[in-house]
């Protein structure tokens, strides 16, 4: 498929228009962040990976083992030292 577009001057910025047919074939709708590169005198445009956003039950999963462990480290770590340890 080949299409063409004019570069145009919009307020300050340089832009030009990527036809509807073209950003379906990319997966990309309005708002999607592109990557360019120019490759062998080509703009290669590539839709940005979207960062996975976790949730909160995700980003505390684990934390409940993790307090048992400090507690346990902080307990060995309160002890005196039995032999030559270099604190």
């Amino acid at each position: 498929m080949t299409n063409t577009a004019k570069i145009r001057r919009q307020g300050g910025a340089t832009v030009f228009s990527i036809p509807p047919a073209l950003l379906k074939m990319l997966g990309a709708e309005v708002g999607t962040e592109l990557t360019l590169v120019v490759d062998n005198g080509s703009l290669v445009a590539t839709p940005k990976q979207a960062r996975k956003r976790y949730t909160l039950a995700e980003l505390l999963e684990g934390a409940d083992e993790m307090a048992d462990l400090n507690k346990q480290a902080a307990a060995w770590n309160a002890g005196s030292p039995v032999g030559n340890e270099v604190f």
